[in-house]
């Protein structure tokens, strides 16, 4: 019971916080422009930073190997649920502006905006480091095959070259900030403590502006866009229930264990990308659909991250 409402407490905490951010966005006080300040603040200067405080305070040189040893963990995981996403997706006949934007939401979950907060709210900022291993796999998916999927759902598809789209997944700051962290714990050196905590400080912000930031994202899409259309549940399935089912499998599969694996587990159960929704409006995909699939996940990991939690404990 204790660990229950301790998880429970958690995505309370989560939610309070994105009910600010919905509030301000009620209020006009935060405003499409303030969004976009916010989200370039947390990825580029914020989460860089929690990479840097998160590995080099709770990592050792000794870690790197296993380190390396997890990255198949998420990219498998996160495969076989777009296989399992896609085959669903083909079955339920949808049309062309959806089948995209379904399998899109499906298959894979919003690491960095939902994901890192509420894994140190649970796990504490010693899960940073991991949720940054599991952040690569999925931003490399989200990169390369949500963006084709939404574009093939849309009729204002754009095309950028394979190379354009590598470049794009290596030169993020999450990125940039997660290979600093581990060449500096490879080679043993450590920033001056001024350095660091100013780095600390930055990394403090990530937790409640990304979820105000999350907040303001659910006033943006609209209450009312809430709809249970074809295949919402079948999505909501794979995305909270199916894939940390895969993912445990596959944890147990290379012997991944304890906080890891918690943490693992946790990141493949959350709701689907908000970025899919940006883009479902940017090449002309079924934008209301991709809103009602975010919100209902959203709220769907009320109920089952405390489940979680107690399964996993």
């Amino acid at each position: 019971m204790g660990v229950y409402l301790h998880s429970l407490s958690a995505v309370f905490m989560i939610f309070s916080l994105m009910a600010v951010g919905y509030v301000l966005g009620k209020l006009g006080w935060m405003t499409a422009s303030d969004k976009r300040f916010v989200s370039r603040f947390v990825v580029n200067i914020a989460v860089p930073m929690n990479c840097i405080t998160g590995i080099l305070n709770n990592f050792t040189r000794s870690d790197l190997a296993g380190m390396g040893l997890l990255l198949p963990v998420p990219f498998i995981t996160i495969s076989m649920c777009l296989l399992i996403s896609f085959l669903v997706g083909k079955s339920l006949h949808l049309p062309r502006r959806r089948f995209g934007v379904f399998v899109a939401m499906a298959f894979i979950s919003n690491t960095l905006f939902i994901g890192l907060p509420l894994s140190t709210q649970l796990f504490g900022e010693t899960a940073s480091g991991y949720v940054m291993i599991y952040y690569i796999g999925s931003t490399v998916f989200t990169q390369t095959v949500c963006v084709m999927l939404v574009e093939h759902a849309g009729s204002a598809a754009g095309k950028r070259s394979p190379a354009a789209l590598v470049k794009e997944i290596f030169t993020k700051p999450p990125i940039i900030g997660l290979v600093a962290a581990v060449t500096m714990l490879l080679l043993d050196v450590r920033p001056p403590e001024m350095f660091m905590s100013f780095a600390k400080y930055l990394s403090s912000t990530v937790s409640p502006l990304a979820l105000m930031y999350c907040g303001y994202i659910v006033y943006e899409l609209g209450l009312r866009n809430v709809n249970m259309e074809k295949g919402i549940l079948s999505m909501l399935i794979i995305r909270l229930l199916i894939s940390p089912l895969i993912c445990t499998l596959v944890c147990i599969l290379f012997g991944v264990q304890g906080l890891c694996r918690s943490v693992f587990i946790v990141l493949s159960a959350l709701p689907t990308v908000s970025q899919i929704t940006v883009m479902a409006g940017a090449y002309g995909a079924d934008e209301k659909y991709s809103a009602a699939g975010a919100i209902l996940s959203m709220m769907g990991i009320f109920i089952t991250v405390p489940l979680l939690m107690v399964i996993l404990t």
